[in-house]
């Protein structure tokens, strides 16, 4: 992430319940009176690749700091051996579906020579000044079959024209304008809200109709991140941690405006909305590392594998798509130990999907409010993982559910609120059984809710 933001003081939770089984106050109160958001095709495809990489780099590398003034000298960036596509490899062996890049951060310097301002790669000594970060990093995620995003930050504390708002408007949308039709295709454009001063003192006022619309005119398949959307949310924190209850709905009102802050908002942004009135799931973003961008102090202090299998369990298997920042360092490259955790990780989870048990399903009953399910395994055998599922293509329909061993009033193996596109819970008290009893209550309409389990 590149905007620092108060964190929750907190563990998050649904707050209060409403009846024995757990459904939450709004979810009753709404029940059969609102018709339920869904997915667009890409805000669907989006969600389901579940593992994006954040690459943030720039200049910020050279000068090892977070956030740069916008006084760096272009001669500073100089990285000898960059091979994006060495990125675009290890983040497909990771298992990511796409990579963002930081086109500009906030200092202002742009990794593509932009027609609107010398403080860009153009300046640098980097393929003497001929270099474009931003094509060699789109070239490499096609050549690797990757989805593609970009990252503009609107805050410049270089350009001369920040905080004449007018005029700096029209030169973010002419830089966002090369970024849109200079590169193809575009998967998701992401935005952040830093509205910090500008080398004249002063500060911005964005237009983020115009941006939106710009978006869509020029990159119509693209989603758009930003705290309050459109299309994807932030979660709410930068620890790699989705709420417990996380609905991909929320109420368009409860986030105003990008940066709008209160522990109202961050509660909005981590749990969603049973009754909400627009789709907009969540992202999770989080940093392999301490910091966001390269810093040598660090290697010490990678992420473990385990460590970013939980994150995955934290994040994609609590309803949200993860976006895991790995930064290059100066010569251009992923770090060796960076690139090492990641396949880790996915090694990590494809033992896990290796021990999926085969399972026989009824079709869902009621019974009595609640919907309920059954899935025989083949043998009796010790499941220490699930993967509850809901068909989010119909919008997202069931508050609460829980998972019984063998019998309707069975030991609760696990239980929440929320599944969405998937809920991944590890079995603490593993036990050996024969079948996983599902029961589940929905907002309105019924759904079909499948499960997957592991065994140890």
């Amino acid at each position: 992430m590149t905007i620092t933001r108060r964190e929750l003081l907190h563990h998050l939770g649904i707050g209060a319940v409403a009846c024995a089984v757990g459904i939450p106050r709004t979810a009753l109160a709404f029940r059969h009176t609102m018709a339920r958001p869904r997915p667009t095709a890409a805000q669907l495809a989006w969600q389901r690749d579940e593992l994006a990489l954040f690459v943030h780099f720039g200049i910020n590398t050279f000068t090892d700091r977070e956030w740069g003034d916008g006084t760096e000298s272009p001669a500073l960036f100089d990285p000898v051996a960059l091979d994006a596509r060495q990125w675009a490899r290890a983040a497909r062996s990771a298992g990511a579906k796409a990579m963002i890049l930081t086109a500009k951060h906030h200092d202002g310097f742009c990794l593509w020579p932009t027609a609107t301002t010398k403080h860009s790669v153009a300046s640098s000594p980097w393929r003497n000044g001929k270099g474009d970060v931003v094509r060699e990093f789109v070239t490499a995620c096609r050549a690797e079959g990757l989805k593609v995003g970009l990252y503009c930050s609107p805050w410049d504390r270089n350009h001369p024209a920040y905080g004449d708002t007018p005029r700096y408007n029209d030169v973010f949308i002419a830089q966002l304008t090369e970024l849109f039709t200079n590169y193809g295709e575009l998967n998701e454009v992401w935005f952040d809200g830093a509205n910090g001063e500008g080398p004249n003192g002063k500060r911005q006022v964005y237009d983020w109709p115009r941006t939106w619309a710009l978006v869509r005119e020029l990159q119509p398949n693209a989603v758009i991140f930003s705290d309050a959307g459109p299309d994807v949310r932030w979660i709410g924190n930068e620890r790699g941690v989705a709420g417990e209850t996380c609905w991909s709905t929320i109420r368009s009102s409860a986030v105003p405006y990008i940066g709008a802050s209160g522990d109202d908002v961050i509660t909005a942004l981590q749990q969603g909305h049973a009754d909400g009135d627009v789709w907009r799931p969540g992202e999770t973003d989080v940093s392999i590392r301490p910091g966001w961008f390269y810093h040598a102090a660090e290697d010490s202090a990678v992420r473990s594998a385990e460590n970013l299998v939980d994150l995955f369990f934290t994040s994609v298997g609590r309803n949200s798509k993860l976006l895991l920042n790995v930064p290059p360092t100066r010569s251009g490259l992923l770090h060796e130990t960076d690139v090492a955790r990641l396949a880790g990780m996915r090694a990590a989870l494809n033992a896990l999907q290796a021990t999926r048990i085969p399972l026989s399903a009824t079709a869902p009953r009621a019974v009595g409010k609640a919907w309920q399910r059954t899935f025989t395994l083949p043998t009796p055998q010790r499941v220490t993982a699930i993967d509850l599922a809901e068909p989010i293509e119909r919008g997202q329909h069931v508050a609460t559910w829980r998972v019984r061993a063998d019998r309707a009033d069975g030991p609760v193996l696990a239980s929440g609120t929320t599944i969405g596109n998937r809920q991944l819970r590890r079995v603490t008290a593993a036990a050996t059984v024969r079948r996983l009893i599902v029961e589940y209550e929905v907002l309105d309409e019924p759904v079909t809710v499948s499960l997957r389990a592991y065994r140890g």
